[in-house]
């Protein structure tokens, strides 16, 4: 129940940033939903994977911002995977990934 309704929270949180960013593009909420759970899955699968070394050459300390910036590639790669979502540029997709992260603490 708890992954549905991160899942849900994280494709509002797509959404929402479409009328953020203006270099953010989403179809539609359904869009979204599917977007946010490719996000996810590369997140547990390759995202782990890049996590990893990275963690473990940084010693744990910048294990957050490691966090961040992993994510927002994979947000970057998604967006390489959909036709109906366009991220440009990295700075846009650290963003995202940045407010994601917000909202996966308060939730």
């Amino acid at each position: 129940m708890n992954f549905i309704i991160t899942l849900l929270v994280n494709a509002g949180v797509l959404l929402g940033m479409t009328y953020v960013l203006p270099s953010v593009r989403v179809k539609n909420y359904g869009t979204a939903i599917v977007v946010a759970l490719v996000i996810g899955l590369l997140n547990a699968t390759l995202g782990w994977v890049l996590r990893v070394p990275l963690n473990v050459v940084t010693l744990g300390f910048l294990s957050f911002f490691v966090h961040l910036v992993v994510t927002a590639v994979m947000i970057k790669l998604a967006d390489k995977l959909f036709d109906d979502f366009e991220v440009t540029g990295f700075v846009p997709a650290l963003i995202i990934a940045l407010v994601m992260a917000i909202v996966g603490v308060i939730l």
